[in-house]
């Protein structure tokens, strides 16, 4: 439906913007990115925009450029916890977690509250090892339902990267090594 807007009324920044969005929820990331690059226009910039594009090119491994798309959201709006949160991510999924950590913790002083931020920064700490701080920070000033679902989805996110891990560390073996036969 918002395609066919999009077709219809081509103009509409705000069309475009949903549309892209949308597309980035599929999993459509290249065509997100192509369609929030026409709903932004330099003249008027919006922050949100910019840090969706980032968003976009983080899931396409184009860490970079993600990030001067943050950097010119934190021009507009600087240190909002959003757009930390998401540089933060970026930084996680480029494997650089102290630079992670380090954004995401300045995300969550300036969002105490803010679940999301809360989640990203308690992944970036469990990711370098460091569990139980994550557990807490997963958990921290939370109802006990809800810190243990919390640490529940941490623990499963972790759990899950140790065995890619794994994986990769076997598939680095030699063939035989492996378990597989010549």
């Amino acid at each position: 439906m918002l395609e066919q807007a999009t077709i219809a009324h081509p103009g509409n920044k705000l069309l475009l913007a949903a549309y892209g969005r949308a597309l980035a929820d599929n999993g459509n990331f290249q065509q997100a990115f192509e369609v929030l690059g026409r709903a932004h226009s330099p003249d008027d910039p919006d922050w949100r925009l910019l840090s969706a594009q980032g968003a976009t090119l983080d899931q396409l491994g184009r860490y970079e450029e993600a990030r001067q798309y943050y950097a010119s959201a934190l021009k507009i709006v600087p240190d909002h916890p959003s757009v930390l949160s998401n540089l933060g991510l970026s930084y996680v999924l480029s494997k650089d977690l102290p630079r992670a950590e380090e954004t995401l913790r300045r995300a969550h002083s300036l969002a105490p509250n803010d679940p999301r931020v809360r989640a990203n920064l308690a992944l970036a700490v469990g990711l370098q090892g460091r569990v139980a701080d994550a557990e807490k920070i997963a958990k921290a000033d939370l109802p006990p339902a809800e810190a243990a679902a919390n640490v529940a989805q941490l623990k499963q996110l972790l759990s899950r990267k140790e065995k890619e891990n794994a994986r990769a560390e076997v598939g680095k073996l030699p063939i035989a090594a492996a378990g597989r036969a010549d």
